[in-house]
């Protein structure tokens, strides 16, 4: 149970300083570049703090995609991965309302915002892809202390360098669609996203474990 917390909170955290940091960015500037510099480095700076701050109670998941992963590389058995993501989606749509809510707007509105196109599935699918691979490369190297400053590191340049500004998590996603703002996506634009982000998050599980083969261990969750 308090893995799971832990997981919903995280990911709930999250989720409030994305949109938080895009609504903020798109009140404060005219500047679409600056816009999305800001938003950059508040949400890669905000999931390095999170995932240091959470990693010895859960793991610091906080992304279906990781969790997938951890599951393929036999780290969490396939019940405790189905819990992860549940308290991951929650955690999620919890963060959403509360940043709306902060800058008074509607707890939820759905958003108008098409993210369309094969360039930002592409994007989505290579974001997640390293992502994953660099979160598991670190923790089966024994380098799990690296894990916020990289993903933080990593989760900026997404942002600010792929044509879809670097989702790469499936609760991320399909919870933007709950906010009309400067982060949020159409629902028609998820699909393409989500099929991206666990072919990208499935295949650097594979690559990790050619590349850094282990031993199969039991399962740390049930």
């Amino acid at each position: 149970m308090r893995a799971l917390l832990g997981e919903a909170i995280g990911t709930a955290l999250l989720l409030y300083i994305v949109v938080g940091s895009g609504i903020a960015a798109e009140s404060l500037s005219s500047d679409q570049a600056i816009r999305l510099f800001a938003h950059s480095v508040a949400v890669g700076l905000g999931l390095g703090a999170i995932i240091a701050t959470f990693q010895t109670v859960s793991g610091a998941h906080f992304n279906p995609s990781v969790t997938l992963a951890f599951w393929r590389t036999g780290d969490i058995a396939g019940d405790g991965a189905l819990r992860y993501v549940g308290s991951q989606l929650v955690g999620a749509v919890v963060g959403v309302a509360a940043a709306n809510l902060s800058f008074q707007q509607a707890v939820f509105s759905v958003s108008d915002t098409a993210r369309d196109g094969s360039g930002k599935a592409l994007a989505e699918g290579i974001a997640t892809f390293v992502l994953v691979f660099l979160i598991l490369a670190l923790v089966q190297t024994g380098r799990s202390s690296a894990v916020p400053a990289a993903v933080g590191a990593w989760v900026a340049a997404i942002v600010f360098a792929t044509a879809s500004t670097g989702f790469a998590n499936p609760a991320v996603t399909i919870s933007r669609i709950l906010t009309d703002t400067y982060t949020g996506i159409g629902p028609s634009s998820v699909p393409a996203f989500l099929i991206a982000q666990i072919v990208g998050g499935w295949t650097a599980a594979v690559a990790a474990r050619y590349f850094f083969p282990i031993p199969v261990r039991q399962p740390a969750t049930k």
